[in-house]
């Protein structure tokens, strides 16, 4: 299985606009965007083998990832009205 980055554009198609929109205006979103985008690149380190982590760090990250996502998509929903 190839390995990719899960980035927030690709994860959430249907919010675009909401996405752009929060990202320059809302300062609390961005941070959580960030750590999305760090943890992201951490888990993708790891399974590419140019991060040593054993497999409970590993699962850690993403599950941190998901629940970054889950609050991302919490809020792009409320704001798609």
């Amino acid at each position: 299985m190839p390995l990719e980055h899960h980035p927030l554009h690709r994860e959430f198609p249907q919010y675009q606009s909401q996405l752009r929109s929060l990202l320059q205006n809302d300062a609390h979103f961005s941070r959580l965007a960030e750590e999305y985008q760090a943890v992201d690149q951490q888990v993708y380190d790891a399974e590419d083998g140019r991060q040593p982590l054993d497999d409970l760090a590993l699962q850690g990250l993403k599950l941190q990832r998901v629940a970054l996502k889950d609050q991302i998509a919490r809020l792009l929903q409320q704001a798609g009205g």
